[in-house]
């Protein structure tokens, strides 16, 4: 094979993710026939057709789908190196690929804030998911941080704490427990307890909780989201087990309060982490000392600024 132009794999890689190459031209900014110019140059040089009409869209064929995960890594760390050459020169750039669980997504906007404030060539790609797909993107290589409570067991990881992860349980203000100044975890049995899915840290803490009580753990509705539980919370369709992180604002609003419930809050870790057999690039490197560094002041600064009525302002904390 003859070498191949940047923009011929950005053509292809491009093809194959939107199955189009009037999309892909309009990802690339460039016409339709660029980038069928592109495959055909492409197509040459392998010797073999590397994509097949399939109704109104187009597919990779198998030396398509070669090619394409060779050109990924390829565009990859050609991207990687422009952003080593900028911070051999003193300036932070390049895209952050960051990956959350949904009830760290809660964290990330003021973090993100902050850690590019002074950094304007920084790009932010985040993506969040359930645990399980956090780990997935993680392993492959999709993302370069992952931000979670417990770190993956499935393969080394390279991880810090950051933070404090509290969770509690809440009420609708006009729920029957609302006014109770104790609450066992025996009585939430009978007041359809909300929680999230298997898998989740949430729904690992409120387990441990009960087991640590020897309490028997009696699930009223299991929900994948914490939105779905704040608002069926909010509604007063029963008691809501969520991150304190979480409901800052519906606490602010009095839609929802924190029920006394004995040995609550519960308290766990955030941690930032990636591969330990991976090098991350420079950005992702500096966001991962800011978090560890910093993560825990943001966090705390966001949520006095939350909870302070509306109007009053107050200087932020350490930028780094």
């Amino acid at each position: 094979m003859y070498p191949a132009s940047f923009k011929q794999l950005q053509a292809l890689v491009q093809v194959a993710r939107h199955q189009s190459v009037s999309r892909a031209a309009e990802a690339m900014h460039v016409t339709q026939p660029a980038v069928s110019l592109h495959l055909k140059l492409l197509e040459e040089a392998a010797g073999t057709p590397l994509t097949r009409k399939q109704g109104r869209n187009i597919q990779m064929t198998s030396a398509g789908e070669l090619l394409v995960g060779y050109a990924e890594r390829i565009l990859k760390m050609w991207e990687e190196a422009g952003d080593e050459i900028a911070a051999f020169k003193g300036v932070t750039s390049g895209t952050l690929r960051i990956g959350a669980v949904i009830t760290a997504e809660h964290l990330l906007p003021a973090m993100l804030v902050r850690f590019t404030t002074g950094r304007p060539h920084v790009r932010i790609r985040l993506q969040v998911g359930s645990r399980p797909e956090v780990i997935g993107m993680l392993s492959r290589d999709e993302i370069d941080l992952a931000i979670m409570g417990t770190p993956p067991r499935e393969f080394p990881t390279s991880a810090s704490r950051f933070a404090r992860h509290p969770m509690a349980f809440y009420v609708a203000p006009g729920h029957p427990l609302a006014s109770a100044r104790a609450v066992a975890l025996t009585e939430l049995a009978d007041h359809n307890l909300l929680v999230r899915e298997r898998g989740s840290g949430t729904r690992a803490a409120v387990e441990k909780l009960y087991q640590d009580a020897g309490a028997p753990l009696s699930i009223g509705s299991e929900l994948s989201s914490n939105e779905a539980i704040k608002q069926m919370t909010a509604a007063g369709l029963g008691v809501g087990f969520l991150s304190v992180h979480a409901c800052t604002l519906e606490v602010r609003n009095k839609l929802l309060m924190a029920l006394p419930v004995t040995g609550t809050p519960v308290s766990a870790d955030w941690h930032v982490m990636h591969k330990a057999d991976h090098a991350i690039p420079t950005v992702a490197a500096a966001f991962h000392e800011f978090m560890v560094e910093h993560g825990q002041q943001v966090i705390h600064d966001e949520l006095e600024r939350q909870r302070r009525p509306a109007g009053r302002t107050k200087a932020t904390g350490p930028k780094a």
